[in-house]
């Protein structure tokens, strides 16, 4: 099985309680985000995660470059040594939106690039694989100037493919109009694969409107098919943000996703781990 839970989909529960969860339901994978790692102490999450006999599929997040200022760039080196750490293949990049007061959007795609040619050798030295996240336009003026899957590519390509690739999330990425245009051009450079569901009425806090696979909108088989085909053959990350799903039982939740990976998702992916 190629299923990963993102730590942020259980949110509320610590490290070691979705560590040892997952062992309980055979899912062999986790993506985990920084503060929560910080929290339990990043060598006991590695011990803990090495124990465990189970993988981590990235390290959440880095990025938030559009300040320009170089205390962005000295906290993605520390998440880079911390995702070193926990063995984490990639860490997820999350570009950061207008600068207070601002409202030139080149301008802060251009700072994303300067970073990005800043940190793409000390990802490569490191063994860590830098991950452009395209968000939906909705979050562009607070959260991520980069929209699109060809925006995210255009920044990812000018570095070599194992210092910087992207993340093809569905719910961010379904609606791209480009996107069959677009997706071929990913072949190699996949660093994370996230899944979740696009489902309606929009909770008024959008960032946690995610809904669970096969609740929504988008055709998961058919994206997954794609992804596959191009070779893609690391982990499937379920990524929810949603506070009713994370509310729910630890158990029952892990047991969900099994359930819906193996439905929606595992039939669809061409070769195994």
């Amino acid at each position: 099985m190629r299923l990963s839970v993102n730590q942020i989909t259980v949110a509320g529960r610590d490290t070691r309680e979705l560590v040892e969860g997952c062992v309980r339901h055979g899912i062999p994978a986790v993506g985990l985000w920084r503060e929560p790692v910080a929290e339990a102490g990043i060598e006991e999450v590695a011990k803990l995660v090495a124990d465990a006999g189970i993988r981590v599929s990235s390290l959440c997040r880095g990025g938030f470059f559009t300040g320009g200022d170089r205390a962005a760039l000295e906290d993605n080196l520390r998440a880079l040594d911390e995702a070193a750490a926990l063995g984490a293949p990639c860490l997820v990049l999350v570009a950061g939106g207008l600068p207070a007061g601002s409202k030139d959007l080149p301008g802060a795609r251009a700072k994303v690039m300067a970073a990005l040619e800043f940190l793409a050798p000390e990802a490569g030295a490191r063994g860590v694989r830098l991950a452009v996240e395209a968000l939906h336009p909705m979050f562009c003026a607070d959260r991520a100037v980069v929209s699109t899957l060809g925006q995210a590519l255009a920044l990812a390509e000018p570095f070599p493919a194992e210092q910087v690739g992207v993340v093809v999330d569905t719910y961010h990425l379904w609606w791209d109009p480009r996107l069959a245009e677009d997706l071929p051009r990913t072949a190699g450079r996949i660093a994370s694969y996230q899944v979740s569901d696009w489902c309606l009425p929009l909770a008024a806090d959008t960032l946690r409107s995610r809904g669970l696979p096969g609740d929504g909108h988008i055709d998961l088989p058919a994206f997954t098919r794609d992804v596959s085909r191009l070779g893609y053959t690391g982990d499937v990350e379920v990524e929810v943000m949603n506070a009713e799903v994370a509310a729910r039982p630890l158990d029952d939740v892990l047991a969900d996703l099994v359930r819906r990976h193996r439905e929606l998702i595992a039939p669809h992916l061409q070769e195994q781990r």
